[in-house]
């Protein structure tokens, strides 16, 4: 029997490797016409990355020509994603202006539905003293947990997902509009209030979309079109999208809102049982949008608090432009006894 050359069995699984790979990338291109294809999007940085690294030996062997044309389409690839890459700055700034009045905080997190360290979350809110927290995976726990901060926080309203785990919630230190309720959609995947912030009426959304194909995300951004269509001419919403920023279903959700997407910090998401050094491997599906009359000032992520997502700390501020002024006397209120609560 003849003996198989190491070498040329090395090569030849490195060569089949890059073609896979080369194969997912492009997949990942072509997420509008399939939300299958949109999945292979949100793995673009790994797979530039290995596929890269197939190609290096290669270059040494007689399939040098594809190896090549791998390494440039793999940096090409990577280039799509070069500002979502982990930041070696703490603050990220964006439209900073001199004729822009009071800077406003919005943290939003994703809590984990079990998270073994709340007090981590409590400590965190009460040392960033965020204006607005917008909040993902509201297990039944995290209302208990909220307790202590009614008074400081007392206008609110989770939107519970069926199951108890997954819902999403809104927390203000601002009073919500007067004549408006918070409400909630899509089985607890999305919150809106309207949150008076200075005088100015700004709709404040929480959101979070399912997995990608073959779970539910393609068919939920569509249950969810007609309340991501209906906010305020002045904006501003935030959640875990389980999608990168290049995805389709990101350009999707900005599309039917008529939102900005802001600038990515960086991957907010690790699987929670890897060390937290190897953030720069993870994904940046937390996701910030806006419009109108917000104009982000600085956004970074903050420590660990027990969960796999990062938080994502958001500053920013409104434009003296801005029409359609509210009393800042006449606004909703809600008696810290008895928080807001609204159910889809």
């Amino acid at each position: 029997m003849e003996k198989v050359n190491f070498a040329t069995l090395l090569t030849s699984i490195a060569f089949l490797a890059m073609l896979a790979l080369s194969g997912a990338l492009v997949a990942g291109f072509f997420g509008t016409l399939h939300p299958a294809l949109d999945s292979f999007s949100h793995f673009r940085v790994h797979f530039a990355v290995l596929m890269a690294l197939c190609a290096l030996p290669l270059l040494a062997t007689t399939f040098w020509p594809q190896a090549a044309a791998a390494l440039v389409f793999a940096m090409a690839a990577f280039a799509t994603t070069a500002n979502t890459l982990p930041r070696f700055w703490a603050v990220q700034a964006y439209e900073a202006s001199n004729n822009d009045g009071p800077v406003y905080r919005l943290l939003q997190m994703n809590l984990r539905y079990n998270n073994p360290t709340p007090e981590k979350v409590l400590s965190l809110i009460g040392r960033i003293q965020p204006d607005v927290i917008t909040l993902d995976e509201v297990s039944d726990m995290w209302e208990a947990k909220f307790a202590p901060l009614t008074s400081a926080y007392p206008y609110r309203v989770f939107c519970p997902f069926p199951n108890g785990t997954f819902g999403v919630g809104l927390m203000s230190s601002r009073p919500f509009v007067a004549g408006t309720e918070p409400r909630c959609f899509g089985r607890g995947a999305m919150a809106i209030a309207s949150v008076n912030l200075g005088g100015t009426p700004i709709d404040v959304a929480a959101i979070h979309l399912s997995w990608p194909w073959p779970r539910e995300q393609y068919w939920q951004i569509g249950e969810l079109a007609e309340p991501l269509a209906s906010l305020g001419d002045t904006a501003i919403m935030a959640g875990d999208c389980n999608a990168v920023p290049w995805s389709a279903a990101v350009r999707r959700v900005a599309a039917i809102s008529g939102l900005r997407l802001m600038p990515s910090v960086g991957p907010t998401w690790l699987y929670i049982k890897l060390p937290d050094f190897l953030r720069f491997a993870g994904l940046p599906i937390d996701q910030v949008f806006s419009r109108g009359a917000i104009n982000i000032r600085s956004a970074r992520r903050l420590e660990d608090t027990g969960s796999d997502h990062l938080p994502v700390l958001v500053e920013f501020s409104l434009r003296p432009e801005v029409e359609k002024p509210v009393d800042e006397h006449e606004t909703a209120t809600v008696s810290a006894e008895q928080p807001g609560k609204a159910r889809s």
